[in-house]
């Protein structure tokens, strides 16, 4: 799961570097690369899910704290699901919603296992 998460983290700084995949992203509005506005929101994405990743891998982490992670992980991955799945962009839809989607499960099992 800290594996899928740095996926995201890196296919967010990509697009904040202006990486053109704004067709993939951000209901597809933005062929090509993303404007500035959206390029910082894809920065602070980025830094939010590199952190998420770092917290549930570490060991420093607390058990408490880290099942409180993982269950924002899957709130968050389990909205990002439904809000790809309603995407008018076809690659955002074929590509995140599944991603989000089994992230969301991951999360909630890891968190349930302890």
């Amino acid at each position: 799961m800290a594996v899928g998460l740095a996926g995201l983290a890196a296919f967010q700084a990509a697009l904040a570097i202006g990486t053109p995949w704004g067709r993939a992203s951000y209901g597809g509005a933005h062929i090509g690369v993303l404007p500035s506005r959206l390029r910082v929101v894809s920065a602070g994405a980025a830094l939010l899910y590199s952190g998420l990743s770092v917290a549930i891998v570490s060991r420093r982490t607390p058990l408490r704290v880290r099942r409180h992670v993982l269950t924002g992980i899957t709130a968050l991955m389990g909205v990002g699901a439904v809000l790809n799945g309603i995407s008018p962009s076809w690659p955002e839809r074929a590509t995140w919603t599944p991603t989000t989607a089994l992230l969301a499960a991951l999360a909630w099992r890891a968190r349930r296992d302890g």
